[in-house]
């Protein structure tokens, strides 16, 4: 039996709210003895309409002076859901926090600021997100001063608000994707007037400069361009997120040559669609290729990118990646599914035959290249024949990973309207079923790097073996062999020893032990 659809009305009942005050800047209510200041909140039908506004890039001081010392002597947590975009958001987070003096903790109970900055693209990320507001309840309590706040895409909804407001009137502050720069004015305005505080942006705002970011260890994310205008049916990101807006390649260009003299070995440049990158400057022919070739000549040992798509990665880019150096072979390529009508029906605008196509050009330019994917089992409507399309699609390809996920429908989505016909007992056996495939490609491939030596960026130890340290390939394969932990940090050489399923064992080779 298919999983019912969630019933949103309840939280909708605002009969018992009574508006306080209201004007340009925004209106007061009271629900149930709490006072919230609503400066703006999301609305649905806004985040559908693709503004022809102009997006100004501004370059402002983060955090004003006379706000600089407001977190002296307090601390802050933030858990963070989701994407590697909200890890990147999480950076600016905790970089503004500590422009304001907020120090880092992991102990709760020190903590004077709380911040879940959330997913929204599946159900179930939603569902942790509110089992951890249950757990920091009892903390509130206990706390009344602590500042407790959700941001992200799960805020960027109008139900999860809604939500919130209705049965977690504890939250103090609820922000979203477009307005993370103004979380300094937002925390003031929580803490001086005591009462919850929503802004929320429906409509993408300007791209904001000179943000501070806290970045650990010695790989960085570098957003490129933010939102996704692909509409793909079962997603939520082009509403949670906006239009495609790309940042100005001499702010990219500067901020990857800072990485570098900083010492970074690692960046991963970061979009919603990377390869749509420079399509939406009028004054100026530059794409992501270009963008790629300039950073390619920047002296930083490894370049990635995510996510990209199909549909717009051009042989222009083929021919970049493939001049290699510091931009590895390692391509995540979503192709979502094996099934042209299923790939129809999610809107993906390129067919079965276009991605074997596009791949077959990869792998003769870039004979060397690894590819991983994500795949859904399980989209409305999807026939066993129509999985195992998927399934020889992934053994024509040979992914060496995937992630995967079953179905589920993401309110405000135009596939949350289709028939959700496939039974969950199904979907997770055909979950299970591709997982296998996968693992078996895997597996196989890690077994051809037996006896061979690679570059590993060493990450940290072992979880499970102090002794044993950790780090990854060009190809992101995940490697496991003995050393110092003062080579953290560096570039080594180690050889495969004993490759298995999800990672592979090796040797430091003592003579190279020191590439950095």
């Amino acid at each position: 039996m298919a999983k019912e659809t969630k019933d949103y009305s309840k939280y909708f009942d605002f009969s018992d709210a009574r508006v306080i005050s209201e004007d340009e800047n925004g209106k007061k209510i009271r629900i149930r003895g709490r006072d919230i200041q609503i400066l703006s909140e999301p609305n649905h039908r806004m985040e559908k309409q693709r503004g022809k506004e102009d997006v100004q890039v501004l370059y402002e001081n983060a955090v004003p002076d006379e706000l600089k010392g407001i977190g002296n002597g307090k601390h802050y947590i933030v858990y963070t859901f989701g994407c590697q975009m909200n890890e990147h958001d999480t950076e600016t987070i905790k970089g503004l926090l500590e422009l304001m003096g907020y120090r880092a903790t992991e102990d709760r109970k020190i903590a004077d600021i709380i911040l879940l900055n959330t997913c929204a693209i599946r159900e179930n990320a939603e569902d942790k997100v509110f089992g951890e507001l249950g757990h920091l309840k009892g903390l509130k309590t206990e706390k009344p001063d602590l500042l407790l706040g959700v941001c992200g895409c799960m805020s960027q909804e109008e139900g999860v608000v809604k939500r919130i407001l209705q049965k977690h009137g504890f939250v103090d502050l609820i922000f979203g994707t477009h307005n993370i720069h103004r979380l300094p004015y937002l925390i003031q305005e929580a803490l001086f007037s005591k009462e919850m505080v929503v802004e929320v942006w429906s409509k993408e705002g300007d791209i904001i400069e000179n943000l501070p970011k806290k970045r650990e260890g010695m790989r960085a994310w570098v957003n490129i361009m933010y939102g996704c205008d692909k509409f793909c049916t079962y997603c939520i990101v082009p509403f949670t997120r906006g239009k495609e807006r790309s940042r100005r390649p001499e702010d990219v260009i500067a901020e990857v040559q800072e990485l570098a003299r900083q010492g970074y070995k690692e960046i991963t440049l970061l979009g919603q669609n990377v390869n749509a990158y420079g399509k939406d400057f009028t004054d100026i022919n530059y794409t992501f290729a270009h963008l790629m070739d300039d950073i390619r000549q920047i002296d930083i040992p490894r370049v990635r990118f995510m996510t990209s798509h199909p549909r717009d990665f051009d042989d222009s880019l083929i021919d970049v990646l493939a001049k290699g150096g510091n931009l590895v072979e390692h391509i995540h390529l979503p192709v979502q599914s094996g099934s042209s009508e299923v790939l129809k029906k999610m809107s993906r605008k390129y067919s079965r035959e276009h991605y074997l196509e596009l791949v077959r050009k990869i792998k003769a330019k870039i004979p060397n290249a690894v590819l991983t994917t994500d795949i859904i089992v399980g989209f409305p409507g999807e026939t066993e024949e129509q999985f195992e399309d998927t399934l020889s699609l992934v053994r024509e390809v040979g992914f060496d990973s995937a992630y995967t996920f079953v179905y589920s429908p993401r309110e405000g989505t135009p596939a949350a309207v289709m028939e959700d016909n496939v039974p969950m007992e199904e979907k997770k056996a055909r979950l299970a079923r591709l997982n296998d495939t996968i693992n078996e490609f895997s597996r196989v491939s890690n077994e051809e790097q037996r006896g061979q030596i690679v570059e590993v960026l060493v990450e940290g130890e072992s979880k499970n073996n102090a002794n044993v340290l950790s780090g990854r390939t060009r190809s992101n394969k995940l490697v496991h062999f003995e050393g110092a932990t003062d080579l953290i940090g560096t570039l080594v050489h180690v050889e495969i020893t004993d490759p298995m399923t999800w990672y592979i064992k090796g040797n430091l080779v003592e003579q190279t032990a020191k590439l950095a």
